[in-house]
């Protein structure tokens, strides 16, 4: 099974499975593709994590987590950005831009795990770019939305290349309209005949250097040299009597993990409805933000260790500050982003958890001309303040927002699940994972749920499709509510569950979005 928001992605994937490949294929396969059919959230200049449960020789499975984030290039100091007079981040342009991991994903994926040969993998995603694809109705809308913000701020020479690979015929795409992309279906060839090596240390390399120093980029050959993606070991916390695993940091999971201790302490859960819920939802999600906000940031770099925030001692007294009335913390601001979530499952019980993402939806706007290579914006994750744990700093991952998430029961995998979302993805890896163990919806009815988005302060926005009588509730206990008609900013999830006993798959895939389910 491969669950994905684009059904030529799916299709791909999909594909894999039907040649022999396992989960580990037809994650590659279909991230490949969605770099193709959804540039609207994600491409090959982004970053990618992945939880890959997999079969050994001897028959044993276990969960292995991959980091394939990137680094803030080593002439991106904290002076360089405030020299340009910003008190912040940028979200635009070259400055933040750190090394992307996306293709060392796919290839750290396929060599240890992968069955096909690579150029194999990455084949359905340089057919579609060549021959083209019709564009499927959310993306467009998306699509024409960024082009609307774009105008009036991509107006240097690091941006504009922008319009002339993603506005060739001077306008977004409309629904069903066929989309070609040459020059990215010959970047695909040449990682697939490289295993991405040319990404870092070949052609392509020199290419995004040669345009970095051209338009005043921070990004250098010798940045994307250095990069290896990393296996990482997973942390989780244990909910209900299941294992809810997460990317550690610098991934924003840990976030997750927090909100979900403090809802453990509540025994006293009588369904989606009861009035008791959501406010202490969103309660839990604001002191787990937080904290996350305050402490989160490159492993080596943080002060807090993780073990401590994960605590259910401490669990115990974020959650005592719970009461009636809305409570104030001190937070960021969380904001929509844009990613993909691919989850994929193989008939011998091997599973991938997988998501990559180029941030704010195209990410940089800086495209590297003749390549279809949009950079990502994920140094934006960094703050400015010297004092905090994740100050930008060269060699220095950022804080991250794309969180891979995974289920398992003593010992056994259930299987991956993931929201995507900027900060909305914790929020709704919280909400799905209530949905299916505390108010027993299977995984699609646990994807069509209606959602809420914490959104900094007291400001809570809601789906509309949430019972007036809890709107009514909320907003009489001192939360401000929003009620929101556009979805697209409440996340975009994929579930795939399988019975331990039977290894029969349930599939769940989201609402929001031009999903698909493909099975074999």
């Amino acid at each position: 099974m491969v669950a994905a928001t684009q059904p030529l992605a799916a299709q791909a994937g999909r594909d894999m499975l039907a040649r022999g490949g396992n989960a580990v294929d037809a994650a590659i396969a279909t991230a490949a593709a969605l770099t193709v059919v959804e540039p609207t959230s994600n491409g090959i200049g982004g970053d990618a994590f992945a939880l890959v449960w997999i079969r050994d020789d001897s028959g044993q499975s276990k969960l292995h987590g991959l980091n394939a984030s990137g680094v803030a290039p080593a002439a991106l100091t904290r002076e360089a950005v405030t020299g340009e007079g910003h008190k912040e981040m940028p979200l635009y342009g070259w400055t933040p831009v750190t090394v992307p991991g996306a293709p060392s994903a796919w290839a750290a994926l396929s060599q240890r795990f992968g069955r096909l040969d690579f150029a194999e993998l990455l084949a359905p995603a340089i057919q579609l770019a060549r021959e083209g694809f019709p564009v499927s109705p959310v993306i467009s809308e998306l699509w024409q939305r960024a082009e609307a913000r774009f105008r009036p701020v991509f107006t240097q020479a690091s941006t504009r290349a922008w319009f002339d690979t993603f506005t060739p015929g001077g306008r977004a795409p409309q629904p069903g309209e066929l989309f070609t992309s040459e020059a990215h279906a010959r970047t695909l060839e040449s990682l697939a005949q490289t295993q991405c090596e040319s990404f870092y240390r070949g052609e392509l390399a020199e290419s995004i250097d040669a345009f970095s120093r051209e338009t005043g980029g921070y990004l250098r050959a010798s940045d994307l040299a250095a990069h290896q993606a990393e296996w990482v070991e997973p942390i989780s916390t244990n909910y209900r009597g299941v294992d809810v695993w997460e990317i550690p940091p610098n991934g924003q999971g840990l976030v997750a993990l927090m909100g979900l201790n403090i809802m453990s302490g509540y025994n006293d859960l009588h369904g989606r409805d009861d009035v008791s819920v959501l406010p202490r939802q969103c309660e839990a999600m604001k002191l787990a933000y937080t904290d996350g906000h305050r402490f989160i940031a490159h492993a080596e770099h943080m002060r807090t260790p993780v073990s401590t925030l994960l605590s259910h001692e401490y669990a115990a007294t974020r959650r005592r500050l719970i009461g009636e009335r809305a409570i104030d913390p001190v937070p960021g601001e969380p904001q929509a982003g844009g990613t993909v979530y691919p989850p994929t499952a193989d008939g011998e019980g091997n599973m991938v958890s997988f998501i990559q993402s180029n941030y704010h939806g195209f990410g940089s706007g800086v495209v590297v001309p003749e390549t279809g290579i949009a950079l990502h914006n994920r140094g934006h994750g960094f703050t400015l303040d010297p004092d905090h744990d994740n100050t930008l700093a060269p060699g220095k991952k950022p804080f991250h927002t794309i969180i891979p998430g995974f289920l398992t029961r003593n010992g056994e995998a259930l299987g991956p699940f993931g929201v995507m979302g900027g900060f909305m993805q914790p929020q709704g890896h919280m909400q799905v994972v209530m949905n299916l163990l505390d108010f027993g919806l299977n995984p699609q009815a646990a994807l069509d749920a209606p959602r809420w988005q914490w959104m900094g302060g007291r400001r809570i926005g809601i789906e509309h499709g949430y019972p007036a009588h809890l709107v009514r509730e909320m907003a009489e206990r001192g939360h401000d509510m929003e009620l929101a008609f556009d979805l697209t900013g409440f996340g975009r999830g994929q579930i795939i569950i399988r019975d331990p006993a039977s290894g029969v798959l349930c599939g769940g895939t989201e609402p929001r979005a031009d999903s698909a389910i493909a099975v074999l």
